[in-house]
C-alpha cells in the first residue's frame, strides 16, 4: 500500500477546498495517510467520516512513505525538512503562501498535484544542506539548513566581527551585521534580499553575503559547496544568534563555528518540465514591460 506523509503549520476555509480534494482523491485510490499531528487536529473533518490517518511528529518520524507533502509556503516546507531529515522521502511542496520558490504546485494545482503523487510521475531535484557543527551546539536534533546558515549579532546596537577561514585559509574579517552563509537553493531567499546573485539551484556553489557590511568594498562571494569555513565571532556580548532556515538560537560567541555540506541531500519533488528560470521569470515577474 502506497503511504503519503502531509506537513502543514495553519489552517484556514480558503485552502479548505484545495486540501479536501488532495485528501479525498489519496484515501479513495487507497493510499494511507500520515499526517502531522498538529494539522490533523485541524483537518481532519476534510476526511471521509470513516477514515482514521496515522499522524506523525517529532518524536514519531514518518516512516515507509514514498512522499512528504508540504501545505503552505516555503517556510512551510522547510520546517516540514526536519521531519524528512536524512530519510531520503521525496518532499513536494503545494504552495498556499506568497512566491513559493520551493514548492512545485500551487493551490490551483491541486488536482495536477494529486496525478503526480500517484503516478509518481515528477522529477527529482537532490538539493544540497549546510551542516553546523559546534560545541554546544544549539541545534542538536536537526543541525541543517536547506536555504541559509546566518550568524549575526544578538543585541540592536552593536555590529558583529566575523572571521572567516576557507580550507584553512584566511578568507575575510567581516565587520557587519551578520553574514550569510547560502545554499544555491538558498540565492533567492534571505541572501537576495542581502544583493546576493539568483543562482541555479543545482550549481555547486554557496553564496557569502554580508548583512549591512561595515566596510562598502565588501561584496557577496560565490565560493564551491566543498569547501569548509570556520568562523570566530567577535562580539561585546557573550552570546550571537545563529538562524537555520527559519529556526533561530543563541550561541556562544567564543566558541568556532564550522559550516560544510551535509553528507546528504533533499530529494525535493519538481513537475515535469518545471524549469527554474521560468519559476523565476513567474515569480519576480522579470520581463514584465509594455515591450514585451
Amino acid at each position: 500500500m502506497k503511504r503519503i506523509a502531509l506537513f502543514g503549520r495553519t489552517f484556514d476555509q480558503g485552502r479548505a477546498e484545495a486540501i479536501r480534494i488532495l485528501l479525498v482523491g489519496l484515501v479513495e485510490k487507497g493510499v494511507k495517510l500520515c499526517i502531522y499531528d498538529l494539522f490533523y487536529q485541524k483537518i481532519k473533518g476534510l476526511l471521509p467520516s470513516d477514515y482514521e490517518a496515522e499522524v506523525f511528529n517529532a518524536v514519531r518520524p514518518p516512516l515507509r512513505c514514498q512522499a512528504m507533502v508540504s501545505i503552505g509556503g516555503d517556510g512551510t516546507l522547510l520546517e516540514a525538512l526536519t521531519h524528512v531529515g536524512d530519510s531520503g522521502i521525496p518532499l513536494m511542496g503545494i504552495n498556499t503562501g506568497r512566491l513559493g520558490f520551493l514548492t512545485a504546485f500551487s493551490k490551483d494545482e491541486v488536482e495536477a498535484a494529486l496525478e503526480a503523487l500517484l503516478t509518481q510521475s515528477w522529477n527529482i531535484e537532490k538539493r544540497t544542506l549546510l551542516a553546523l557543527h559546534t560545541e554546544p551546539n544549539p541545534f542538536v536534533q536537526f543541525p541543517f539548513a536547506l536555504n541559509e546558515i546566518t550568524l549575526h549579532k544578538k543585541d540592536n546596537s552593536s555590529m558583529i566581527t566575523l572571521k572567516v577561514m576557507r580550507n584553512g585559509a584566511m578568507l575575510n574579517h567581516y565587520w557587519a551585521d551578520g553574514l550569510i552563509i547560502s545554499t544555491a537553493t538558498g540565492s533567492t531567499g534571505y541572501s537576495l534580499s542581502c544583493g546576493g546573485p539568483i543562482i541555479l539551484p543545482t550549481s555547486e556553489n554557496l553564496i557569502i553575503p554580508p548583512i549591512a557590511p561595515h566596510n562598502l568594498n565588501v561584496r557577496p562571494l560565490v565560493i564551491s559547496d566543498e569547501d569548509l569555513l570556520h568562523i570566530k565571532a567577535e562580539v561585546r556580548g557573550k552570546e550571537m544568534m545563529v538562524s537555520l532556515d527559519s529556526r533561530s538560537a543563541a550561541a556562544d560567541a567564543l566558541q568556532e563555528i564550522e559550516i560544510r555540506k551535509a553528507p546528504f541531500t533533499l530529494n525535493l519533488i519538481r513537475r515535469k518540465n518545471q524549469d527554474f528560470l521560468q519559476t523565476i521569470r513567474e515569480k519576480l515577474m522579470w520581463g514584465i514591460d509594455k515591450r514585451n
